[in-house]
């Protein structure tokens, strides 16, 4: 079955309100499965990157389900966002054209979507601990398999069974924010998640405003204790490691820097010292030809002068 969607690019939205993000202790996150043009879809995020540790990866997954025949596929355009939640000029969003089939190809997105440093350092992509992930779609067309509802009860096809999922309606504006999140927290956990996030946004405030010339012995324990406290809480955070050990060798840099600094300044100050003990040097040389010409009038034979000086039997 081919169904032709509309000539007229209208594209649905989905936001996803990613909760607890610095405690994903996982590789990938998927979430609810929701239906936009027609057709079932879930968000992919890999939170700490798909083998590229340094980068947010994001995709859009179309959801298999009993509606599907053989060789299904679908046509779409679409466009990924994260939000930054207090400058929307700042939103990131990446789109394309891509064709989801039967043939492996269920996934599409971006494997380095945004750097982790951008994500986590930038104000506003991480607000009280939430990531705001956003899909758009427009199906242009789609083969061997039938549109849903937008709330529909779909029964997602799978190689052992059959399993019934709701699929919520997408709301009319993204400000309408689904509240799911890949994690859910008793209220115990809920107060550690708040420390670590707290713990975390200590080490990535000193990180923002220290400068190189602040890393004293001071600074460099400061935040080792910060890192230490962070550390604690076993959760991985490799992607910011590189960035912590950085600032603490910065010390060491400092001070050699320092020393460097130092030894300059006592390099001029001999070099101020050398010449002026030129100078003096040659204002004596003059005097002493000065008082050699006043004896050499008085008889005194300069031959005579030079040996007594040199054999220091000379008396005044």
């Amino acid at each position: 079955m081919e169904d032709e969607q509309s000539s007229v690019e209208k594209f649905e939205k989905f936001t996803w309100k990613v909760e607890n993000f610095s405690r994903l202790n996982t590789n990938e996150v998927r979430s609810k499965p929701f239906v936009l043009g027609g057709y079932p879809w879930r968000i992919l995020l890999f939170p700490k990157g798909n083998n590229v540790n340094i980068y947010l990866s994001v995709y859009l997954e179309a959801v298999q389900t009993a509606n599907m025949s053989e060789g299904w596929r679908r046509d779409v355009k679409v466009k990924l966002h994260v939000f930054n939640q207090l400058d929307a000029k700042m939103t990131i969003t990446k789109e394309s054209k891509h064709e989801f089939n039967a043939n492996q190809s269920i996934s599409w997105g971006f494997k380095s979507f945004m750097t982790l440093t951008e994500l986590l350092l930038t104000k506003g992509f991480i607000v009280k601990d939430t990531c705001i992930v956003g899909a758009e779609v427009f199906v242009s067309k789609s083969t061997n398999e039938k549109p849903v509802n937008q709330a529909a009860c779909l029964i997602l096809g799978s190689q052992t069974s059959n399993v019934k999922v709701e699929i919520p309606s997408p709301e009319p504006e993204a400000t309408n924010l689904q509240t799911s999140s890949p994690l859910s927290f008793e209220p115990s956990e809920q107060a550690d998640a708040e420390l670590v996030y707290a713990a975390l946004g200590k080490v990535i405030h000193f990180l923002k405003t220290r400068k190189v010339k602040d890393m004293n012995e001071q600074a460099s324990k400061e935040l080792q204790v910060l890192w230490d406290e962070l550390k604690k809480f076993k959760i991985d955070f490799t992607w910011l490691e590189p960035q912590v050990q950085y600032a603490l060798g910065m010390k060491s840099y400092v001070e050699k820097a320092l020393e460097v600094e130092k030894l300059k300044e006592n390099v001029a100050v001999q070099e101020l010292k050398t010449e002026m003990l030129q100078a003096t040097l040659a204002a004596a040389k003059v005097s002493l030809d000065v008082e050699r010409d006043l004896l050499k009038a008085k008889g005194v034979k300069e031959r005579d002068l030079d040996s007594e000086l040199a054999s220091g039997s000379w008396r005044p």
